[in-house]
């Protein structure tokens, strides 16, 4: 929980959400119901989430993957068959050519890499000169048919933002999957060849989860859930550790906290753990991390062309809407040549993970 402005304050604020939490017990956890716990949170505390002007196009081109990783909350895999069409995708690129609002196109799945239009995404963002980030697992590089992918990367001056839960082989082999760490450890050697992490127009950052819970507890069930270390302090603790073990140099580490949503959601489940993780991250609500939230700038879309706040909501299927409550797609928006249509962002009880301690977005930690 760092970067409060105080033990004190943060001892206060917990204490006052405790009290609220109490008040409100009864439905936590009812993420579509009316009024979610979180809502009303904010409305307590006179916060408010709304809009910005969007600059963020955040686009989820399907779910396979080439891994079926422990945490993931797209529940993504091999055997996943969710694919963008090529009728979505040039929807898509209009909306890169004609808002020019639009600073940012990061490309997520699953692995984005092995969807069929992929490729026409990157090169359409790249002709616009948008920022252009690769959510990628790093391990792609070695699937037959994509070893191209990293000079690919560096010739489209690609931002790249991989997963790396830890920098020991075995944590990271149990969340992700046997060789994974090698194998990642490879990926960024390669792009460390090609001047990722070391040239200003190659930027390549880490993501660390925390880890989940691997047993029922028997005292403190919130004794078995963490939040994200300090940002800066566990980021210098990689560089070091990837440096002299493996000469590994890298730009940013971003921490993002576990949501309770897709595989992450089942895992609690099966321990009867997924109502005490809520009750841990609403009673670590941070008010001071609303307004830097990701789902403020940005518009989440899926590979049907439908539009989200976020690609958690997107997995959660709460879709976005506008002042009219009318379910909105990239149709409408071209229709209607207005990317900013949504007023109020739909609020869910998983939304207590982005608020607490130190906040988490897809950009890392908030304050």
């Amino acid at each position: 929980m760092a970067n409060f402005q105080s033990d004190k304050l943060m001892h206060d604020e917990i204490s006052n959400q405790k009290d609220s939490s109490n008040n409100l017990e009864q439905n936590l956890g009812q993420e579509l119901d009316h009024k979610s716990h979180f809502a009303n949170r904010l409305l307590q505390q006179q916060l408010s989430l709304t809009k910005t002007k969007i600059d963020t196009l955040q686009i989820n081109l399907g779910k396979r993957c080439n891994l079926t990783c422990s945490h993931c909350h797209v529940e993504a895999g091999p055997k996943r068959t969710e694919d963008m069409g090529a009728d979505v995708a040039q929807d898509l690129i209009a909306i890169i050519a004609n808002f020019p609002q639009i600073k940012t196109v990061d490309l997520t799945g699953g692995a984005p890499e092995m969807h069929q239009m992929f490729r026409d995404l990157v090169e359409a963002a790249s002709s616009y000169q948008k920022q252009i980030i690769v959510r990628s697992n790093l391990t792609i590089f070695w699937v037959d048919g994509y070893q191209d992918l990293p000079q690919y990367f560096a010739d489209h001056q690609v931002r790249v933002v991989a997963s790396l839960p830890c920098y020991l082989a075995d944590n990271v082999d149990k969340m992700r999957g046997d060789g994974v760490f090698q194998q990642s450890i490879a990926a960024l050697q390669k792009l460390n060849d090609l001047g990722y992490g070391t040239s200003p127009q190659l930027q390549l950052d880490l993501v660390y989860n925390p880890p989940l819970p691997n047993k029922l507890a028997t005292d403190s069930p919130s004794a078995k859930f963490s939040l994200p270390p300090d940002q800066i302090n566990l980021e210098n603790a990689y560089k070091a550790h990837l440096s002299h073990n493996f000469k590994i140099q890298f730009n940013h580490l971003l921490t993002i906290t576990n949501l309770p949503i897709g595989r992450t959601k089942m895992h609690l489940e099966r321990l009867n753990l997924y109502a005490d993780y809520l009750q841990f991250l609403s009673n670590n609500f941070n008010p001071n991390t609303v307004a830097g939230l990701m789902c403020r700038n940005q518009l989440s879309v899926d590979y049907l062309g439908n539009v989200y706040d976020c690609d958690f909501h997107q997995m959660a299927q709460i879709s976005a809407r506008d002042q009219q409550g009318r379910t909105i797609t990239i149709g409408m928006l071209l229709e209607m040549q207005n990317l900013d249509l949504i007023s109020d962002i739909a609020m869910a009880d998983f939304c207590y993970a982005c608020t607490a301690g130190s906040g988490s977005s897809c950009g890392g930690a908030i304050v």
